[in-house]
């Protein structure tokens, strides 16, 4: 019998696949780091509740004040400790100065009067609504130290890049693996279909018959001139479609999100936060463009919200795969005080700022006219209506086509408001006088004619 020069081969082959493959089947264990959460136990120095006193602190002291940073009032964690070490006052003290701030300014109190000429002569707002024991839960979450966030386990879909944890092997390695062995599988396979050809070769077996001559495809085509016309006509029509509709889309951008110098999210802002449009927008009432929120307007709030708490629930998986965490709306937050020149730390406009370069989103050809304020105002139209869902949107994107032959439709379609309106009652009263017409919409008062919109 003739010897087969492959059979070593195929062993050695076989022997390595069977040595990579259990790798396949390997459970990778994540080793969780156990994480221990310590109870503060504040209040019991201060006889508050902390719990309590977090939220009565986030609804009354939050705008002007901070645990660990200065803003329009000084920090105010461990208050209590640092007035008795620095200037011997007691509680009493603080239940005076929170109740009546001005009446301890008026009655000459020194310590009262230093705070108030430190802060440019503006006393505190009194809070008399507040018991003693409100403040007492206020001064115990003051007192309690800063809670440290338990490190959450990572898995292979989060923020960390997939990287293997230290108890188990990466995907990489084990997909490397099984890259390797279904590599030997096909290489093993391939020495065997060859081994099998030798074989049969020299004991004269025929593996295939000779394929009998047939015209090729190409030239049967070619001879065949009906198919040949039918195939030139559709293809030119097929191109003169595309065609057309490639040349239909110049200057549509709809769907165009550009990425903005400074990150505006319009889901946080009109979603989460109820924030109407035309606070922003105000100009979209009385003029002919919606305009550009000046910075100001930003700095009505973000004066005293300089970081992003983020939901209660917490950022969703797609948030934290496109890296919109908390972290990074501060950031964008600190960009809008370098924009406007605001000294964060001493609570001040430094006159340093710079313009920020907004690229524009929606954009009409100058031969085109659209008043905001007779759609807005007059029509009361939302919105939404032209610009979409703006209170789901991430990144704000133009949602509508805004092409001649959308406005005619919404023209066409959309029923005027005539109630409350004299103008557009009487016009409405004519028209059903004349043509019986029961519902009155802009191209029955000629929103349709080029004037309207070109002139």
């Amino acid at each position: 019998m003739k010897k087969v020069l492959y059979r070593h081969l195929f062993s050695k082959a076989l022997g390595l696949s069977l040595l990579f493959s259990p790798i396949s089947f390997y459970a990778q264990e994540e080793a969780a780091a156990p994480t221990e959460e310590v109870a503060a136990d504040a209040g019991a120095d201060t006889g508050g509740d902390a719990a309590k006193g977090k939220q009565l602190f986030n609804q009354n002291c939050a705008a002007c004040h901070a645990l660990d940073r200065k803003m329009t009032g000084p920090a105010l964690a461990n208050v209590e400790t640092r007035l008795a070490d620095d200037a011997g006052l007691d509680r009493e003290w603080l239940y005076a100065w929170i109740k009546n701030s001005p009446g301890v300014i008026a009655s000459g109190d020194a310590y009262a009067n230093k705070i108030y000429a430190e802060y440019n002569q503006a006393a505190m707002t009194p809070f008399p609504t507040l018991s003693d024991q409100d403040i007492d839960d206020i001064l115990a979450y003051t007192a309690a130290p800063p809670s440290t966030p338990a490190k959450a386990a990572t898995t292979s879909g989060g923020g960390d890049g997939g990287q293997p944890s230290s108890g188990g092997i990466s995907n990489e390695l084990i997909l490397g693996a099984l890259a390797l062995v279904f590599g030997l599988l096909v290489i093993m396979l391939v020495l065997v279909n060859k081994t099998l050809r030798r074989i049969a070769e020299a004991n004269g077996i025929v593996l295939e018959q000779e394929k009998q001559k047939r015209m090729p495809l190409w030239k049967a085509f070619v001879k065949n001139q009906f198919l040949v016309l039918v195939s030139v006509i559709f293809l030119l029509l097929a191109s003169a479609y595309f065609a057309y509709g490639w040349m239909m889309q110049v200057g549509v951008d709809q769907g165009y999100a550009p990425v903005q110098p400074i990150h505006f999210s319009h889901k946080i802002h009109a979603g989460d936060n109820k924030i109407e449009c035309k606070y922003c927008h105000s100009s979209a009432r009385v003029s002919k463009t919606s305009g550009i929120p000046s910075l100001n307007v930003c700095m009505n709030c973000h004066k005293s919200i300089y970081q992003y708490a983020g939901n209660p629930e917490g950022p969703s998986a797609d948030d934290i795969a496109n890296g919109y965490t908390n972290d990074f709306y501060t950031g964008e937050i600190k960009k809008l005080y370098k924009a406007v020149g605001w000294d964060e730390e001493n609570q001040k406009y430094t006159g340093e700022g710079r313009p920020v370069e907004w690229v524009r989103i929606h954009n009409l050809p100058d031969f085109a006219y659209f008043n905001h304020s007779q759609h807005v105002s007059v029509a009361g139209i939302e919105c939404q209506t032209c610009h979409g869902p703006v209170e789901e949107m991430e990144i704000v994107e133009q949602f509508s086509p805004l092409t001649m032959g959308w406005c005619i439709n919404c023209h066409r379609e959309t029923n005027v408001k005539v109630e409350g309106n004299a103008y557009y009652e009487a016009i409405h009263e004519e028209l059903s006088k004349k043509y019986g017409v029961d519902k009155l919409t802009a191209a029955m008062m000629g929103g349709l004619e080029c004037g309207k919109c070109h002139y």
